[in-house]
């Protein structure tokens, strides 16, 4: 079992920045790969970001390249989402998910998830 804790979510305005952290206890193996995606409200959950805790391969979804960062810390278990130049569409609900394998995007190919965190930007 992979238990996953979301934390650094909060209510930011247009512009600024906010960095998600997915702490990761259990058992995490070196060829997991952990994503980020996000539901805002009325709409389904979304891909954002992935990163392969061995070869580090890393994949973003369209709406946040040059905005969003993915990273790891290999020694925390610790999977990171810096988020810059947020916009108001960015409201949603943030969840950390894992799954063993290579880096996928699709939602529902992933097997354990966090309980999310809310991230809010105002106009």
């Amino acid at each position: 079992q992979v238990q996953l804790v979301e934390s650094g979510g909060g209510l930011v305005q247009a512009g600024g920045s906010l960095r998600l952290s997915c702490a990761a206890s259990g058992r995490i193996f070196s060829r997991y790969s952990m994503g980020w995606f996000r539901q805002a409200p009325g709409k389904e959950r979304e891909f954002v970001a992935a990163i392969s805790w061995r070869s580090g391969s890393i994949y973003y979804a369209d709406s946040v390249k040059g905005r969003f960062t993915i990273s790891k810390d290999n020694a925390k278990n610790t999977v990171y989402l810096q988020m810059n130049s947020l916009k108001p569409e960015d409201t949603a609900v943030y969840y950390c998910a894992a799954r063993y394998g290579l880096v996928v995007v699709i939602t529902s190919e992933y097997d354990y998830w966090g309980q999310g965190t809310q991230v809010t930007v105002s106009s």
